[in-house]
């Protein structure tokens, strides 16, 4: 009996075969991490290494081309105009922000590969990180001054220390998805209920604390 003839590779478009390749990647460097060999991936996808190089010469290109994908491209500008919108309470801004923002991280691919691109160095965690800075925290510390009666940032510039303030909600949000995805732990439902109840907690003690960071400044 003849042995079975391997299945022909399908011929994709180079649009088509480049997506294929990002999907694939994405998937891969959140299972293994970076240091993974664009062999086994190549071997995955069912090509050769020489086609994979083809459209990414060297594996950093293929990184940065996750980068974009899984960071730059779900990233919304028009969350800097929630957390500006003056028409309504910063609570409900900063509500509004995080419920759009949590399904966008609280993500197996998005957790493992910024943890893994962490830990290995690979370059792309400040560069979101800065993002958030820029565009977010900035944005959040201008509000809340304003929203609790407070010097503007024109008088007293933006600290590290008030910084850290907002670092430290966006870490305890986050941390949803870190013991589900990193640790393998259950998170509990209602997600929103309780991203809430961390917005309300953070407020309600804020204006103090603030307002000594503040002081601290001047």
């Amino acid at each position: 009996m003849p042995a079975a003839k391997p299945p022909k590779r399908q011929r994709l478009s180079p649009e088509e075969r480049e997506k294929q390749i990002v999907r694939a990647a994405i998937h891969f460097f959140a299972e293994v991490g970076f240091d993974g060999q664009t062999r086994e991936l190549a071997k995955r996808l069912g090509v050769t290494q020489p086609l994979l190089y083809r459209y990414f010469p060297t594996k950093q290109d293929l990184i940065d081309r996750v980068y974009e994908e899984v960071y730059l491209t779900r990233w919304k500008p028009e969350w800097e105009d929630w957390i500006k919108d003056r028409s309504q309470p910063v609570i409900a801004r900063l509500k509004r922000f995080y419920h759009d923002y949590y399904p966008v991280i609280v993500d197996y691919e998005w957790l493992r590969i910024f943890f893994q691109a962490g830990m290995r160095n690979v370059g792309f965690n400040r560069r979101y990180l800065a993002l958030v800075r820029e565009h977010i925290f900035i944005s959040l510390c201008a509000e809340m001054r304003h929203e609790f009666g407070l010097a503007g940032v024109d008088k007293v510039p933006v600290s590290a220390p008030e910084l850290e303030l907002y670092w430290g909600l966006h870490g305890a949000i986050i941390y949803d998805g870190i013991r589900k995805y990193i640790y393998g732990l259950d998170v509990p439902p209602g997600e929103t209920q309780t991203t809430d109840a961390k917005i309300e907690t953070f407020i309600g003690g804020l204006k103090p604390i603030l307002e000594r960071v503040l002081a601290e400044a001047a």
